[in-house]
């Protein structure tokens, strides 16, 4: 099993949601977060003073999916998030030890 954390650009969410339907993930956590990579922020006008916004809005999912289910999210999120323009997002996969279902008691795959 697999955690997928896509930081992407807030007006892609409905996008990558969309993508991630079709693909068949059945459940995503959606935060709102802020940050900066190589964009490294703007600068702003607001009445008539110039500042500068380190920190940008942007979307974290996240998703527990199976081995098998990797590729086709990490592929649905890429093409879904996907601008061409700087500041369009990370990926993060990493290993997720276990997932249990508190409603059930569920484990791992069952809990999915």
């Amino acid at each position: 099993m697999k955690l997928v954390v896509a930081v992407i650009k807030p007006f892609k969410l409905d996008d990558v949601r969309e993508a991630l339907a079709e693909v068949g993930v059945q459940g995503i956590t959606v935060t709102e977060v802020k940050g900066f990579g190589r964009q490294k922020g703007h600068t702003e006008l607001y009445r008539g003073a110039e500042y500068v916004v380190d920190f940008l809005p942007k979307i974290k999912v996240e998703v527990a999916v199976d081995d098998a289910q990797l590729e086709r999210v990490v592929e649905a999120i890429t093409q879904s998030a996907r601008t061409g323009k700087i500041g369009d997002g990370k990926i993060f996969v990493s290993n997720l030890e276990q997932v249990i279902r508190i409603r059930t008691g569920e484990l791992d795959h069952d809990a999915l």
